[in-house]
């Protein structure tokens, strides 16, 4: 599998992810019935259905009695244009894209990544499914680079990278341009830059770039879930996109359209901008404790690498002689995080994450003025640094903490 950070030997593949995820949930168990468990994801994933009747919750009526205004809504939200496009509800961002690249790439097909970074490993895995070669291009000029290389059948563009760093909206609108230009479909991956960028950045919507079909998520930033893959673009690709996930077994349950309508409806752009300032609280606090963290106009970082760095320098000894490497580091130090302090991190809402950071990003500012605040958060980072710098040399601790298994059962 591609992902764009190294495995190390206590979380070697995704089968270790899930076990460690377990580990987590029995922590989560506990500080949930103590009310001790804090949400710092930057994610909505319940099931809100605001006034449905629980008669609603039917694969046939549900879309008969609101799959209109689901289309009105999400039509809005992504910049659609009613009579030209469409859309389709996948059961996660993941399966929209897989579904549509299985319509918009051919075998042997090279598909052109641009980002302001790198594309999220699923992009990788679903060309990769549908037989092409994903290419990657780090802003404007890199891309127009690959295209003097390269004869792309697709572009995919991600505004807001899985590093949380965005692209610039004059190198969104020169990618489009000249993806139509050539003659190029578009697709845009907009996972959370479906709302950031209208909202923060004031740029246009997913559809307004020009994109043939795009897709977002609806567990992030702004939404109130489910997590559903909202999927939009022109009508006869949307069908065929529609045709191929369900083939696969990849759209959402109609059942579930009710909470989809409930989300659209709640949505609002002033809610994303108070994620936003939240978590520049929390960055500012950090910033001054770790001069090292990584910061984003809309995130704050803990890279491993520095977070492995550090713990080593605090327990006096060489990288080398730690059982880790940057991606676990990162994991142990969520764990402590979750264990110590009840702060649950987006680090395990993925399976295998898309970055070996420790990412802090639309922090609910509700949640963190309960947790104590800012301060608060930073001298919680800080304290479980100092606990992982007496773990990085003692491998049956590390094991034990991630819920890793012996090498001799693997």
């Amino acid at each position: 599998m591609s992902l764009p950070y190294e495995r190390g030997a206590l979380l070697p593949d995704t089968a270790a992810d899930v076990a460690k995820l377990r580990a987590a949930w029995r922590i989560v168990e506990r500080r949930q019935r103590e009310g001790t468990l804090f949400n710092f994801t930057g994610l909505e994933r319940s099931l809100e259905l605001g006034g449905a009747e629980p008669g609603m919750l039917d694969d046939d009526l549900a879309p008969a009695l609101v799959g209109d205004r689901l289309t009105e809504l999400a039509l809005d939200h992504l910049g659609g244009v009613p009579g030209r496009d469409d859309v389709f509800v996948a059961n996660r961002l993941t399966a929209a894209i897989v579904a549509a690249m299985q319509v918009l790439v051919r075998p042997g097909d090279i598909v052109l990544g641009v980002s302001a970074s790198y594309s999220h490993p699923v992009v990788h895995r679903a060309v990769q499914l549908a037989g092409g070669e994903l290419v990657e291009a780090v802003g404007y000029d890199d891309f127009a680079a690959h295209l003097e290389r390269h004869e792309p059948a697709l572009v995919v563009l991600t505004r807001l990278a899985v590093s949380y760093e965005a692209l610039a909206t004059d190198e969104l609108e020169a990618v489009a341009a000249e993806a139509e230009r050539r003659g190029l479909p578009l697709f845009v991956d907009d996972a959370g830059g479906a709302r950031v960028g209208p909202a923060v950045f004031d740029q246009p919507k997913t559809l307004e770039l020009g994109a043939a079909a795009g897709a977002t998520g609806l567990d992030k930033y702004g939404t109130t879930g489910p997590r559903l893959g909202l999927l939009a673009g022109r009508a006869e690709l949307v069908g065929r996109i529609r045709a191929r996930a369900i083939e696969l077994g990849l759209e959402a349950r109609p059942m579930l359209y009710p909470a989809v309508v409930h989300s659209l409806e709640r949505y609002d752009p002033e809610r994303v901008r108070a994620l936003v300032a939240a978590t520049g609280a929390v960055a500012d606090a950090l910033e001054r404790r770790f001069p090292w963290v990584d910061r984003t106009p809309v995130a704050v970082k803990l890279q491993g690498e520095d977070t492995l760095g550090e713990s080593a320098r605090r327990a006096g000894k060489q990288v080398t002689d730690c059982h880790l490497v940057p991606y676990e580091a990162t994991a142990a130090l969520a764990m402590l995080l979750l264990r110590d302090h009840g702060m649950f991190t987006v680090h395990f809402a993925a399976l295998p994450p898309g970055t070996s950071a420790l990412l802090l990003k639309f922090l609910p500012p509700e949640t963190l003025e309960r947790f104590g605040g800012a301060e608060r958060f930073a001298e919680a980072v800080e304290s479980s640094l100092a606990e992982l710098s007496g773990l990085v040399a003692d491998e049956d601790s590390l094991r034990d903490l991630l819920g890793a298994a012996s090498p001799a059962l693997r």
